[in-house]
């Protein structure tokens, strides 16, 4: 991914393309000499960085803690827990040689850290008192996706976060997923502008070693579905196995309860698509690294003077919380200038000239529209940030409308099998059975994505049979292709 021209192809004609080279061109990441995984580039690491200070911080105020877990997992932790071991088996990588001494166990690159940090839990919880424990770790995973990857959105090592949660009650445990999840929907919409449906993923789809999996489910604009947060319910499927038991307050043994949920920087490929256009990159206020430009445009003459009147303008909005950058580089015209910041998805520019001085006004151009709007040099600060706002509210606003109009209802398998190659969710009626769900998948490559906590507003209501079987339908539920 090299190259600095403009974004060569429409989005609606080649998505694949499209997305790779706005990765590539506007500065976010480029692919490392290891097939699968890429280079992170400042600019894509500071979206990162800023979406995590924002979770970090939900993270703190409702209780949890920071820590860090080593890559390496002993073979014989992850095969403690059965189903969970099985279930990533063909993802993971393997370590059998330190230096060219063969190793008596092999070690995993760890897929998901459940195993390791719960073989520690087993030696710091001791009393009711310690509980319950909640840490978070910021890391890397690392699993062998070397086939259809794409940056963000399905690379061999990743970085995430993944929580983990012990605590005395199942009661309290279902708290906190619905907790997770509830955090993880006000960032991605709030912050992102991304809308998503709630809900629990099916038996067949659910975490490996969970009793249920809730998650967000997105729709991108090529049609395909892509999950952006999963939170987890494990009840006691790794305390009994790992020897998780506390003293409670009767002074007996009891097992605790437990939860594990995560986010990774597929937020960022969530973003390049859902936002960006044929321009490039299009980044929501409330993440990017750059909210304002100032571009100060002079001839010799009137250099001095423009740019010291662009700074001045650029010290007001950044002691009002704004993040801005003055773009006086005296080595590129200003055409070029408005162009490189398109593509890097700046939210809103300031054009600043020596008309523009004298008579006290400033000129800006919003990203999401393109609208030219002016307003006084005195009211600047309250003008930017309220055009920030309306730019962040419609970016989202666009995303809800946008997965309304993709959601198709169908109540029968001939309608689904009809539809599902345009893309979009389908809200179909379906009687939980998993042989249904499989031959859905076999039949048309469709999953299950999830089962929406609310029905209606556009996701549908329960029809009297499913739409695959025609037994009794039990509950509504989401398919689509997806990433």
């Amino acid at each position: 991914m090299t190259g600095r021209s403009g974004i060569t192809v429409k989005k609606y004609v080649n998505f694949s393309e499209w997305y790779t080279q706005v990765i590539s061109k506007a500065g976010l990441a480029d692919y490392s000499p290891v097939k699968g995984s890429i280079v992170v580039r400042p600019y894509g690491y500071e979206i990162w960085n800023i979406i995590k200070n924002v979770l970090d911080t939900k993270l703190k105020e409702t209780g949890h803690q920071d820590g860090f877990m080593p890559i390496l997992i002993p073979e014989s932790f992850l095969s403690k827990e059965k189903n969970h071991f099985e279930g990533f088996t063909p993802e993971v990588f393997w370590v059998t040689k330190a230096g060219t001494t063969e190793l008596s166990e092999r070690l995993a690159l760890r897929p998901t850290s459940e195993t390791i940090v719960y073989a520690l839990f087993s030696k710091w919880i001791e009393s009711y008192r310690d509980l319950p424990m909640k840490i978070n770790f910021w890391n890397s995973a690392l699993r062998a996706e070397i086939k259809n990857t794409k940056p963000f959105i399905r690379n061999s090592e990743f970085l995430w976060q993944e929580g983990h949660t012990a605590h005395v009650s199942e009661k309290d445990a279902e708290a906190e997923v619905s907790l997770i999840l509830d955090i993880y929907q006000g960032i991605i919409e709030d912050y992102l502008a991304i809308s998503a449906i709630a809900g629990s993923k099916s038996e067949r789809e659910k975490f490996v070693g969970a009793v249920y999996t809730f998650t967000l489910e997105s729709l991108m604009p090529d049609g395909k579905a892509l999950q952006v947060a999963t939170s987890h319910n494990l009840g006691q499927n790794f305390s009994k196995p790992f020897e998780i038991r506390y003293l409670n307050e009767n002074n007996e043994l009891s097992y605790v309860w437990q939860t594990s949920w995560g986010v990774s920087w597929r937020l960022i490929g969530a973003i390049v698509m859902m936002h960006g256009d044929d321009k490039g990159l299009l980044l929501p206020p409330q993440i990017a690294p750059v909210q304002t430009v100032i571009v100060p445009i002079f001839r010799d003459d009137h250099a001095e003077v423009v740019k010291s009147r662009a700074h001045e303008i650029g010290d007001e909005l950044r002691k009002a919380g704004i993040r801005v950058l003055v773009d006086d580089r005296e080595e590129y015209t200003s055409g070029w200038k408005f162009n490189e910041w398109e593509l890097k998805g700046i939210p809103l520019r300031i054009n600043l000239g020596p008309r523009d001085i004298k008579e006290a006004q400033v000129e800006l151009v919003r990203r999401d529209n393109m609208q030219k709007l002016k307003t006084s040099r005195l009211s600047v600060v309250d003008f930017v940030s309220r055009i920030l706002a309306e730019i962040q509210e419609n970016l989202l606003s666009r995303t809800k409308e946008f997965l309304k109009q993709n959601i198709t209802m169908v109540d029968s398998f001939e309608a689904f099998k009809s539809i599902i190659g345009n893309g979009g969710f389908i809200s179909a009626p379906w009687c939980g059975d998993q042989s249904c769900e499989e031959q859905v998948k076999q039949e048309t490559g469709a999953d299950l994505r999830v089962i929406p906590f609310q029905e209606g507003d556009g996701i549908g209501t329960k029809f009297e049979a499913c739409f695959c079987c025609e037994r009794k339908a039990a509950k509504v539920a989401i398919f689509a292709r997806a990433y």
